[in-house]
């Protein structure tokens, strides 16, 4: 049985400034007139965006707006294929909804290039900016506004936690999804990272599920020692897992669900939040706010995750002011 022991530190990181901060928000009118129509569109599966989904109606509920008494929810769900976004994009246009609330990147342009009128909200871990899709976290411009993690720009704090929970690394595996809009930013300030830190990068690819295994003996063929997952746009958490485990190569990922299936390390913003504080753009859009006008949020506060029984079933010692650092320990 998993046990967890919170704690109440967390690292907080100011990235690309101009952009709001995730913050309550109180003395909220009860929204009154007719049901509003709320599009999402998630390049993940029904079961894999649950939690998202659950955060969002979450801030939603918060904020006065009630699944089945003043909003309806048209959702799509591309099950880890990019190229299904553009049509799925293109149906909830066709549903005239009201604002489109986009997962990833990949979905907010998707959506971006379907309607340049509807509202769009983000909820990503990627770079607005260097994405293509606002001109600054402050003014956003056009259609999208949102919540961004800005995942990208934290490679080099996770290749810093790998350094210090494995002894003696020179070599990690990064497995990414070349056609995923993240791949090459990630890369852009991971390999200075890596030099600083004295690590070579092994890149493997994926496109695919498919791929995943043929990734896995490469790393094992190139003697990485360690393993950094980057947003690869389709959902194989467990079975990603279960390679590293099998492959003994310690991990850090990009988002917690892979440590909640066994992964190793965390760290980042929760893409749950991500999406509950998205709600808060939602909201004010739906009250009659332009989204042009609305500044692009970003969290403060990422959270590190660290899964002891792995670390011992891959005969690994955390550093014990690693261990101090932990939000969340998993015994």
């Amino acid at each position: 049985m998993l046990l967890s022991r919170r704690t109440r530190r967390r690292e907080v990181i100011a990235l690309l400034g101009g952009g709001a901060i995730f913050g309550p928000r109180t003395g909220i009118a009860q929204p009154t007139g007719p049901v509003r129509r709320i599009g999402l569109l998630s390049p993940q599966s029904v079961s894999s965006a649950a939690p998202l989904l659950a955060g969002l109606r979450q801030g939603l509920r918060d904020l006065g707006w009630i699944e089945g008494r003043n909003i309806v929810f048209e959702l799509r769900y591309a099950d880890g294929r990019i190229d299904h976004l553009p049509g799925l994009a293109a149906e909830l246009v066709r549903q005239n909804v009201e604002v489109i609330v986009a997962g990833s990147n990949a979905g907010a342009l998707a959506a971006k290039q379907a309607t340049g009128t509807i509202p769009i909200v983000m909820a990503t871990t990627g770079n607005p900016i260097a994405g293509g899709l606002a001109e600054t976290l402050a003014r956003p411009g056009a259609n999208v506004t949102g919540v961004t993690a800005i995942a990208q720009e934290l490679g080099a704090k996770r290749l810093e936690l790998l350094k210090e929970a494995v002894p003696g690394l020179s070599r990690v595996a990064v497995l990414t999804n070349p056609d995923s809009p993240y791949t090459a930013l990630y890369l852009k300030d991971a390999r200075p990272a890596a030099n600083s830190l004295g690590l070579e990068l092994q890149i493997v690819e994926a496109r695919s599920p498919n791929e995943v295994d043929a990734a896995f003996a490469a790393m094992r063929g190139g003697h990485a020692q360690a393993l950094t997952v980057l947003p690869i746009s389709y959902t194989e958490h467990v079975r990603i897992v279960e390679l590293a485990a099998e492959s003994r190569l310690p991990a850090v990922y990009w988002e917690r669900t892979y440590v909640s299936a066994g992964g190793l390390m965390f760290y980042g913003a929760g893409l749950s939040d991500i999406y509950r504080h998205a709600a808060t753009h939602v909201d004010r859009i739906l009250r009659g706010a332009k989204p042009a006008d609305l500044p692009i949020e970003q969290p403060t506060k990422f959270e590190l995750v660290i899964n002891l029984k792995t670390a011992k079933a891959l005969g690994l010692t955390i550093p014990p002011t690693l261990l101090a650092r932990a939000d969340e320990v998993i015994e």
